[in-house]
């Protein structure tokens, strides 16, 4: 069967692939005594709140369960609007945001209503392999630009400039990152977006992390900068509702119509359970749950770090948000006398049981140096994976 080249353009996932065969070793060892610890899938493993779960079984037994409008929800959007307020000081009216089935559909209509086949995007180096995919599955051209430690990991307005060609549409980042966890500075983002406006260019940010955000200086919306910013956002991180596919889009008022278009012949809309449950995201209650969470990430974070620095596994910037590590493995490479992260990250799943990312998913920019980890799992298997990581070390 004659496959298209658009599918052709879409390299493997590696993320999964290695959990793939950590899940089969899993079940091998699963009653041992060492069983396979998971640091690798960027899933909290908290569930969805009492009152969000409660919501989707009342909106199944009124059978509140048919198709909603394309843009979603219209209290949906408006409890959003009123979050962006509380929490972030922004006027994002309901009117810009529709809701989508994940951030990935809202990454997939973005990329489909602003890319023609051909155009450039500029990424940063390294950065979440699925949204240069997006890019190539709009029939666009994903430029990734290396970014060092020193630039937190992030693009500047600078090198957008020197990047920019007769072929670039836009910039495609994200804050915090996956996988590093960093932020862009909010003056530095202003900067960018004054660069691509220049260029009639458009900025895109992914904001699925800004809810598990530590640090008050880059705990910032984009959308406070410009009404022309399009952000991507999510209900599976911060809302812990990653299986209920939910996520939404802010575009410019100009840029809602074509969306909706879209997003009627693709998805029809969202899925209408998870949208009902959703609005119990945003009562008081919810809220506090969020919010105590978001304490225990930062908790595991401030953990966990300064224990794989004192292991040899360097963190060169300190994560200022979402729940991962990107930690510097060529001493232990050489230590163990393997070749790159891709090699480390199956000796870990072999020797300790533990399942970590290798940086191959993230670009190429020195990401064979790096491994992901994911510390979106308990305080006790972050500890114990430690004590693993220990032992092998000697």
């Amino acid at each position: 069967m004659k496959i298209s080249t658009r599918a052709g353009r879409i390299e493997p996932f590696y993320v999964m692939e290695v959990a793939k065969a950590a899940s089969q070793l899993a079940r091998e060892v699963a009653n041992s005594s060492r069983p396979m610890i998971f640091l690798n899938i960027g899933e909290p493993d908290f569930t969805a709140p009492e009152a969000v779960q409660e919501a989707a079984h009342k909106a199944i037994r009124d059978g509140a369960t048919q198709y909603t409008q394309a843009t979603g929800l219209e209290p949906l959007r408006e409890r959003i609007s009123q979050w962006y307020a509380q929490r972030f000081g922004a006027d994002v009216p309901a009117r810009r945001i529709v809701i989508t089935a994940g951030a990935s559909a809202a990454l997939q209509l973005a990329c489909l209503a602003l890319i023609d086949a051909g155009d450039e995007v500029l990424m940063p180096d390294p950065s979440y392999p699925c949204n240069r995919h997006f890019v190539s599955a709009a029939e666009g051209n994903a430029v990734l630009i290396p970014t060092t430690a020193d630039e937190r990991y992030q693009l500047s307005a600078d090198k957008v400039s020197q990047a920019w060609t007769p072929r670039t549409r836009g910039v495609l980042l994200a804050s915090p990152s996956n996988p590093t966890g960093t932020s862009i500075h909010p003056d530095e983002l202003r900067r960018i977006h004054e660069v691509v406006k220049s260029h009639d260019g458009v900025t895109l940010v992914d904001e699925i992390y800004l809810g598990l955000s530590y640090d008050d200086t880059y705990g910032h919306t984009g959308l406070a900068i410009d009404d022309q910013i399009i952000s991507i956002n999510s209900f599976s991180k911060y809302f812990n509702m990653t299986g209920w596919r939910l996520g939404w889009l802010v575009v410019p008022d100009a840029l809602v119509p074509v969306v909706e278009r879209l997003a009627q012949n693709l998805f029809i809309c969202a899925s209408t359970v998870a949208q009902h449950a959703a609005l119990a995201c945003f009562e008081p209650d919810s809220l506090a749950v969020y919010e105590q969470r978001r304490s225990e990430f930062k908790a595991r974070r401030d953990y966990f770090i300064p224990a794989l620095e004192q292991l040899g596994l360097s963190v060169p910037v300190q994560p200022d948000g979402a729940f991962y590590a990107w930690a510097d493995c060529r001493e232990w490479c050489a230590r163990l006398g393997v070749q790159g992260s891709w090699d480390l990250a199956y000796t870990l799943m072999k020797e300790s049981h533990l399942a970590v990312t290798p940086g191959r998913d993230f670009g190429t920019a020195q990401t064979a140096d790096f491994l992901r980890f994911s510390t979106a799992s308990s305080m006790a298997h972050l500890q114990e994976a430690v004590a693993r990581l220990k032992a092998l070390a000697g």
